[in-house]
Parts: structure tokens; sequence; C-alpha cells
């Protein structure tokens, strides 16, 4: 005795049948394997072998009516083999051996071995069932074989998303029954018993046969039978069940539950294969659809940009000088405010624009699109450029803001400097024409003239000791001319009178030694203590003239050195104060000694020392003020030493930050690139790691901040060099958005390889393997393939690009598709494109086409009307909308042309 219900696990029927069977390649293989132990317990239960008699009795009518028979007693009228052979002709649609009319036992026996026989033609495996028990009329046996055929011809085509037989048939139940109140189909038993499942599958396919709102769940007799009624008018599919029967039975028999619903799934197939052509219509509408947002989104985002890059580089180009350190330390201000506030989220659109247009061309190329090709003027290579432009503007506005004010100050200290050297100049030439012009020697005795020459004498010296500074004051003017100095028509007036009056002083000077000269022979004596006094007391004068000018000099300096420079030079002068010290008593002491004699000798002086104005109390006043201002410039310079300690301290704090931020930069740039190329767990586990490196590249950004902020102080304080770091503000900027950037874009290069795997089905251990094939032959870790090392990998794979003419003709051709614009390298997104088109199912134009003419009922056109039907609202009308109007000879009113639509989608056609 063979067990039937074995038949459930396998088409290999027997006790021991556990594994796929052959002739659907294990489709049916276990999709029963769970419910074993049930089936075994109620194998012998009269309540379902009653309802497979009648299911499967039904089930046979229906089919042997087409030869003109019946049976009425499913275990008696197979039993001679006659009609056994007949069911399966009729039902396989072949000729099956001619049976033996005999009516002896041998005779049936070997006619049921020729109906076994082509049912294991067909890839069943029957074990243990022989015809004997089939000719005895055994029952059990007999349903056993039926089911076998039922499952074979019946249920193993059936397959809805690759699942199994009953599987498949299970989900297109719960898929057509789901939208349905009351209705939960999870299996072929007690999910049917209260008949508004087999309701809900009539109503779904055929609305108009049931008033499905007007069942009760607590009728199911009512409901049951209403279903049977209707299938059997007006579906063909004959009445296989008792409504009573289900109804009274704890669980009804799921082989004839399964035997009848298969008789619907049959009858509603022309429904099924028009409902996937609209799926497939919408899927590849939405993709389109989806497609054209992300273009729109683009061209607005590109735009916007580039428009605030027009706007901006004027602005930095705009190089007009200003007058003032003050104007010039504003427009700095304002350099500074763009630099943090306005310029960050443009670098942050500008990235995410790159990242969109990189994401909407991998979504073209997986759905067969031509790629997008953005407005004239708005290409990624556009705006790179503009941006481009925009750096060189902004780095060219920023040298030329340092290098004005730096001119700005040196203006401003020369023209103090000239200010005050004029100002002395002028205090010293006071009186010294009308001094000169005086003819005072006319009625002078021959001492006075003696002393007026010896007056004259002095004053020449004089005269030549302020030729150094008239050349100076003139050196300083010349130089404010040539660094375009705003006021250099007061400082060219003053310089000119300066120099006119010189000249005229020299003029005067010649004339009057001239005129004393003449008068010489008549001078006689002369005190030689005042003149010996005039001619050193003079020279001293200067000096501390000279000295009490340097010690008011303003100075600026840069560096630490330069400010050292100084102090040294003021600690040499004030070494030689001791020395100028014993030459003002030895000068005093010369005053005194004339003093001396001339009291010593009853001489009354007339007045003062004929011979020059400078005084002992003179003397005396201004060495008071050189001891004034010597610690006066002790403290000048001491407060510049500090400023630039201070300084100092500031370019070293800077150097300290920007010499860890700057390699630390590097660092990472590095590690992407390596991280990129080695890429190791799956694609989600990459793109974690990926977010989280980039989580921790952003949460570094506190210490780029603390080094805006030193750089801010830097510039505040006008240091414009810094020996202690090779680093400057620019570079680590340049270096921080260029790591934010490429961070973002290798994330975007998984995601997109995500998109891909997903799209085409590839697995993660092809993705591994396509990732393992391409890093083995990238032997310079570029992330790219020349030419020879892609053929050499496209070999590894099994690729017959050997070095012969059909070979060079097939790498060629691969060559075009991977890389379109020649340029001789390939990325891994290529490779990957290239791979997952070689290895998986995409849409294509003819499948559309062949979609829409499913809809279309086999026409060459389609109508509004039925693309609405059989279609959801929007994309309907987005069909409407696009396609052109029919003008083949079998057109009518209405008719829109599908085909050249559907080759819009995947052309260079613009919908």
């Amino acid at each position: 005795m063979v067990d039937y219900h074995a038949a459930n696990q396998s088409y290999q029927y027997g006790p021991s049948s556990g594994s796929n069977g052959a002739g659907g390649g294990g489709s049916m293989g276990d999709y029963m394997a769970q419910e074993d132990d049930w089936d075994r317990d109620l194998l012998l239960d009269p309540a379902w072998e009653k309802q497979q008699r009648k299911t499967f009795t039904a089930w046979c009518n229906s089919h042997l009516r087409k030869a003109g028979t019946q049976i009425e007693n499913i275990d008696e009228d197979f039993r001679d083999g006659l009609k056994l052979m007949l069911l399966l002709e009729v039902i396989s649609g072949e000729r099956l051996p001619k049976p033996e009319r005999g009516k002896m036992r041998v005779h049936k026996i070997n006619n049921v071995n020729k109906a076994l026989d082509f049912i294991a033609s067909k890839g069943v495996k029957l074990v243990s069932i022989g015809a004997e028990e089939i000719v005895d009329g055994n029952a059990k046996m007999t349903l056993g074989m039926i089911w076998t055929i039922i499952l074979r011809f019946a249920i193993q085509d059936i397959s809805v998303e690759e699942t199994s037989a009953k599987e498949g048939l299970l989900l297109w139940c719960q898929r057509k029954t789901a939208p349905y109140k009351n209705v939960n189909v999870q299996n072929f038993h007690i999910s049917w018993k209260d008949g508004l499942a087999f309701n809900a599958l009539i109503h779904r396919h055929r609305p108009e046969l049931i008033e499905y709102d007007k069942l009760r769940k607590d009728d199911p007799v009512t409901n049951l039978n209403n279903a049977f009624e209707v299938a059997e008018k007006y579906l063909d599919i004959p009445k296989m069940l008792d409504a009573e029967d289900i109804v009274n039975t704890a669980r009804p028999d799921e082989k004839a539950i399964m035997t009848y619903v298969s008789s619907f799934y049959h009858a509603f197939s022309g429904a099924q294969k028009a409902e996937t052509a609209a799926n497939r219509i919408c899927k590849v509408l939405a993709v389109n659809q989806e497609n054209e947002h992300l273009m729109e989104d683009y061209e607005r985002l590109a735009s916007d940009l580039l428009e605030w890059i027009r706007r901006t580089i004027p602005w930095l180009e705009d190089r007009v000088p200003q007058k003032t350190i003050q104007e010039m330390q504003q427009k700095l201000e304002d350099f500074r405010d763009y630099r943090r506030v306005h310029k960050p989220p443009k670098v942050q659109e500008k990235c995410q624009l790159e990242i969109n247009f990189n994401t909407l061309q991998t979504k073209l190329r997986l759905s067969n699109r031509p790629a997008f090709m953005p407005s004239e003027g708005k290409m990624v290579s556009d705006i790179n450029n503009g941006w481009q432009h925009l750096e060189q503007a902004e780095k060219g506005y920023e040298e030329w803001l340092l290098n004005e004010i730096r001119r700005l100050e040196r203006l401003d200290h020369l023209a103090e400097k000239f200010r005050q050297k004029a100002s002395i100049h002028e205090a010293w030439t006071d009186g010294k024409e009308a001094m000169l012009k005086h003819r005072d020697y006319e009625t002078a005795t021959l001492s006075d003239i003696k002393a007026l020459i010896r007056k004259h004498e002095a004053f020449e010296s004089d005269l030549a000791a302020h030729q150094d500074r008239v050349e100076q004051i003139a050196a300083i003017a010349q130089e404010l001319n040539e660094l375009d100095y705003y006021d250099s028509h007061n400082v060219n007036t003053r310089c000119q009178k300066i120099c006119d009056q010189w000249d005229a002083l020299g003029s005067l000077t010649h004339s009057r030694r001239e005129a004393l000269e003449k008068t010489e022979k008549q001078l006689e004596t002369i005190d030689q203590l005042h003149l010996e006094y005039a001619k050193r007391a003079a020279p001293f004068n200067n000096w501390m003239e000279s000295a009490m000018e340097d010690l008011q000099d303003m100075f600026i300096v840069h560096t630490i050195e330069e400010i050292e420079g100084l102090i040294s030079a003021h600690d040499q002068f004030k070494s030689t104060l001791p020395d100028a010290d014993r030459e003002r008593e030895a000068i005093l002491a010369i005053h005194k000694e004339a003093q001396r004699i001339a009291e010593s000798n009853h001489i009354k002086l007339s007045g003062s020392n004929p011979y020059t104005t400078v005084t002992p109390q003179i003397i005396n006043s201004k060495w008071e003020k050189v001891q004034q201002l010597v610690p006066k410039r002790d403290h000048a310079l001491l407060e510049e030493q500090s400023k630039q300690q201070s300084n100092e301290h500031l370019r070293r704090q800077f150097a300290s930050q920007a010499n860890i931020v700057g390699p630390w930069i590097q660092t990472k740039m590095e590690e992407i690139g390596r991280i990129s190329i080695e890429m190791n767990g799956t694609l989600e586990d990459q793109l974690s790691h990926l977010k989280q490196y980039e989580r921790s590249i952003v949460d570094y950004k506190p210490n780029l901040d603390l080094l805006e902020q030193q750089h801010q102080l830097i510039q505040e304080a006008l240091i414009f060099d810094n020996k202690h770091t090779n680093y400057t503000m620019e570079h680590i900027r340049v270096g921080w958005e260029q790591l934010l950037t490429t961070i973002a874009r290798t994330i975007n290069e998984v995601e997109n390889q995500i998109l891909t795997r997903d799209a085409k089905g590839i697995s993660q251990e092809q993705m591994q393997e396509f990732r393992a094939s391409f890093n083995h032959f990238d032997k310079d870790h570029g992330g790219a393939l020349g030419p020879e090392e892609f053929k050499a990998c496209l070999i590894s794979l099994g690729y017959d690009v050997e070095n012969d003419r059909q070979g060079d003709a097939e790498f060629n051709r691969i060559m075009s598709v991977v890389d379109p614009n020649h340029s001789g390298l390939v990325t891994f997104q290529a490779f990957i494109d290239f791979m997952s088109r070689e290895t998986t199912d995409t849409d294509t134009a003819d499948q559309v086409i062949a979609s829409f003419k499913v809809l279309a009922g086999d026409k060459n056109f389609i109508t509004a009307e039925e693309l609405r039907r059989e279609l959801p609202p929007d994309q309907a009308e987005y069909c409407i909308a696009r396609m052109a109007p029919y003008q083949g000879p079998d057109a009518v009113p209405g008719a829109l042309d599908y085909k050249s639509f559907s080759t819009a989608l995947y052309g260079e056609s613009d919908l």
C-alpha cells in the first residue's frame, strides 16, 4: 500500500520522500512539509475522504466532459484504465498509447500501467503506487493518484514572484482578497470555511456577479453556496465542494480546497496578465517621474548657485583703494564676515548639488535611461569653473587688502616723520635769512667784525650739519609720491618751500662770507676762548638736537628681532652719554675760563658770546631734555618689545594648532582614499562605517574654529608672516572643504552601489566578488583600472577578450560601454554597472511595448479610456499627455501611439 499523502512533499511519492523531485525543479518540493504530521493524523478521516471524492470527481468530470463522458464513482470508473487514459489525454493535450479493449484483469492492469507510465514521463516519481491497487478499486490509492495528476497538471505551473506552487497560489489569493473585510487567507483549510474568501475572489475579478457588502460572516452556508453557484453558472467552474461538508468539518480537506481554488486561478489568469502588464508600466512611469523631479531640482539649485557666484565675483574684484587704514580695515572686516557667514552655506550647496547629480545619473543608468544633460552653462564642470574663479578672486582680494593696509600704514608713518623733520628744520631756519641779510659789519668795530666772521663760520658749520636733514626730508617726500600718498600735493608744496629756502640760505651765506672776508684784514683780535667755545658748542648742540630728534623719532617694527635691534642701538646710544657729559662739562669749562679771565683782568664783556647763540643755559636745558627723553624712549621700546613678544606668542600659538590640524586633514584624506579602495564588509556596513567616519570629521570642526579665532587675532595684530609653520589659514580652509567633499562623495558612491545592487538584484556575495576582482587588478590603488588592467580583470571573470581579432572586437565593445568618454580609465561604479547589466535583467523598451499591447488587447494602439481603466489616475494622465496620436491604417478616433512613447522612454528624446 502507498501513502499518497506523501505527494504533498514532492513529486516523488513515498515514505522517504523529503527533497525536491524532478519535473518542476523542486517548485513543489516542500510546500506542505510543515503540515505533514497533521495530514498523517487525519489520513483516514471519513470527512476528508468524502470531500476528496466529491472534489476530485468534479474536477475529473470538468475535463472529461470535453471528451463527451464523465465518471460517477471515482474508485470504480478508473479501474479498467480507459477513462484514466482519456483524462490524461484531455488535460495534457497529448496522445497516449492505444488502450487494450479486453475485459480481463490483465488488460485493465496494462491500461492503468500505460497511464502511470505517462505520469512518470512528466517527471513525477510514483513510489509504491501500482496498477493492481487501482484495478482493485483501492479508494485511497486512487485518490492519491488523482491528487498527483492535479498537482502536476493544475497546480505545478502556478508561480507568483518565484515562489513554489502552493505558496504562489496562496500569495495570489492573499493579494486578491487583501482589500476585503473579514477575509484573512492564511491557509487552504479553515481560512475558507465562512465562504467569504471564495466570494471575494469572484468579486475582485467580476464585481457585477457578487454583492459582497450584503454577505454576512455568520452565515457561511449561504456564502459558500452563493460562490459555488455563481462560479458554476458564470465562470464554468463545476461545483466541487458541498457547503455543509466544509462548515461541519473542523478542518476542511486542504487538497479539495486547493483543487477548487486552482480552478479560479486558471479562470482569472487572463486578468492576472493584464495586472502584471499594468504594474510594469506603473513602475517604469514612476521611475521616469522621479527622475524628472530630480532634474528640475538640479536645474534650480545650479541656477541659484551660479547666480550667487556671478554676484559675488564683481565684489571680490573691486580693488578701489581707500585713503585711510580705518576704511581699509572695514573692508577687511566685511571680507571676514563673508568668509564666516555667507560662503559656508554655499560650499554645502555645491557639495549637495554634486551628490544629487551623481545620484540622478546612477538612477538613470539603473533604469536604462539616457544620461541627464543639464541646460547649457549649468553642467557640474561649469559650476566648478565658476567656483574656481570665485576662489581665485577671493584669494586675490585678501592679498590686496593686506598689502593695501600695509601700504597705508607705511604711508602714515612716513607722513608723520616728514612733518616732524620739516617742523624741526623750519624752526631752525626761522630768522636765518634776516640774519644773513643784516649789514651790521658796515658799522662794526674791528673786534666786532672779527666776531662776526667767527660767528659766520659757526653758522656755516651748523648749515652743513643740517644738510642731511634736508636730504632726508626730500627723500621722504619722494617716497610718499611713489606710494601714491593721498595728501602728496601739500607734502610736495612744503618740501619745495624748504628746498627753495635752503638754496636761498646757501646763496646768502656765500654772499655774507665774501663781505666779511673783504673786511677781514681789519680784524686783529678775537677772543679765542669764545671762538673755541662756539666751535665746540655748535656741534655738541647739533648732536643734542639730533639725539632729541632720534629719541622722539617714531618707529615701526614687525618682528621681535627688529625691536631687539632698536633696543640694542638705544643701549649703544646710552653708553655714549658719559662721554657726551664730559664734553658738555668741557664746553662749559671754556665758558667759565673766559669769564674768569675777563674778571681777573677787569674786562667788561659786552653781552653774550659774539660767536654763537648757544649759551651754557641752552646746552644745559637741552642736556636736561635729553636726560628726560632717554627713559621715555626706554619705556616706548619696552612696550613695543612686549607687543612683539605677544605677537610672537600668537604666531607660535597659531603654528602649534595649524601643525596639528594640517597633518590631521592630510591623514584623513589619505585614510578616505584607502577606505574607498579596501571597502570590507557589506555595503551597509561600509556606509555605516563611512558615516561614522564623517561624524568623527565633523566632530573635529571645533579645532578648526579655534584655529580661525587664532588667525583672526593674528590679522587684528597686523601680523603678516609666521616662520613657525608652513600652513596658512587658506591652506587649512581648502583642505577642510576638500575633506568634507571627499567623504560626502565616497558615501554617495556607496549609496549608489546599494541602489545598483537593490535595483539589479545583485547579492552581497556578488558585490564583494566584484570589489575583490576590481581591487586585485587596481595595482596602484587609484580607484580606476587602465585598459590592460580591465582586460585582465575580464579574462579572470571568464570573458573571451584574448588578443585576437574577435577578442579585441569584444573588448572594444565593452570599453565603449564602461568608458563612453574615452578617458582611458574604468571606475568601480562603471564596472559595477557593466557587471549588473551582464548578470541581471532590466526593463527594456520592447518589454514596455509588449505590456502596453496586453492592456490594448493586442491592438497597435491604445485609447485614453483603456489607460484610465488599467493604470492609476496620475500615471494614466501622464501617458495620455505625452502619447502622440496613432497614425496607422487601423487607427480609430482617440487612438494613441504607445510604441513611440515607450521608445522615447529609453531613447534620447526628452519627454
